[in-house]
Order: C-alpha cells, then structure tokens, then sequence
C-alpha cells in the first residue's frame, strides 16, 4: 500500500550533505503528523535519512530504491 504524500521533497541531483539539510529546512515547515516523500539519487541518503528520523524522533514510513533512485516516506511528530 502506498501513501499519498502531503508534501515533496525533490533532491535529485544533490549529493551529501544538501538531501538532509534540505530536509531538515522542509521538516520545519510542514505540520505534525503530515508526510514528507523525499526523492534523491545520491546512495549515502540510505544511511543518512533513517538516522535522521532517528535521531529527531520523526517516523519513517517507506524507505526504497529503484534504478538509483530513492524514495522515503517521513511523517512529522512532534519534538519533544
């Protein structure tokens, strides 16, 4: 089943750190409990994008790759 996304992230092109720094300027704008699908194709975003929703607490819905392509899935949660 896949989710419809409130919000996209394109960061295609883009390699570390711009994909995480991006998200995090977007993950700031969007509501609590909203979904943010980030697009990239840089193949360091599979290590940096989990622990990102790790470390700030938020949840990583989908997490996969096709073609050198990634997609995630993060829904915001509050901080705390």
């Amino acid at each position: 089943m896949t989710l419809k996304p409130d919000h996209i992230l394109d960061a295609t092109g883009l390699y570390c750190p711009e994909p995480v720094m991006l998200l995090h300027n977007r993950i700031r704008d969007i509501a609590v409990g909203e979904t943010l699908q980030v697009l990239a194709t840089d193949p360091s975003t599979e290590r940096d994008i989990p622990k990102f929703c790790h470390f700030l607490g938020h949840e990583l819905l989908q997490q996969d790759q096709f073609d050198g392509n990634y997609r995630y899935l993060l829904r915001k949660q509050a901080s705390g």
